[in-house]
């Protein structure tokens, strides 16, 4: 096979295990799915969200992640128009999401913004360096109820 084979099918893989990085965030948190989340990230990592807080270190993303499970039980993430360049075993992305919360301090809250990325791969594995939320704007859904569906949002049952 040429290098120049390689190099490309290196680069599609590598783009297809940054997809799947960004998709099983969104799901990670939305599943309230810990494990998952921990798979995530190189144990050196820096998860910073702003006012939801900021981590570095595995231990650490994990803690903050805890306890934005706690204060928001219901999160729904859309990420999109991820933007990603490649260079070797290091990456960065720019990647739009849109987020519904039900915060159980502000209630329903849409959140809108981009996710600044470095990934990094090691050993093989593709995982964030960094993830850095910018915020776009947060609006309080005022009077939002659900009226049908799975997930209460602080409905009576």
């Amino acid at each position: 096979m040429s290098k120049d084979l390689e190099a490309r099918l290196d680069a599609i893989e590598s783009r297809f295990a940054i997809d799947a990085l960004i998709a099983n965030y969104a799901e990670a948190f939305d599943t309230m799915n810990e494990e998952l989340l921990a798979t995530l990230w190189h144990p050196d990592s820096r998860l910073l969200l702003g006012a939801n807080g900021d981590a570095e270190g595995l231990d650490a993303i994990l803690a903050q992640a805890r306890v934005n499970m706690r204060r928001m039980p219901h999160m729904h993430h859309w990420m999109a128009n991820a933007l990603i360049t490649l260079d070797g075993d290091r990456g960065h992305g720019v990647v739009a999401a849109n987020c519904l919360f039900y915060d159980i301090e502000k209630g329903p809250l849409q959140v809108s913004g981009q996710y600044r990325d470095i990934y990094e791969r090691r050993s093989g594995r593709w995982a964030f360096r960094e993830r850095v939320f910018e915020t776009h704007f947060a609006t309080p859904l005022q009077n939002w109820v659900p009226v049908a569906g799975t997930e209460r949002f602080g409905r009576p049952a």
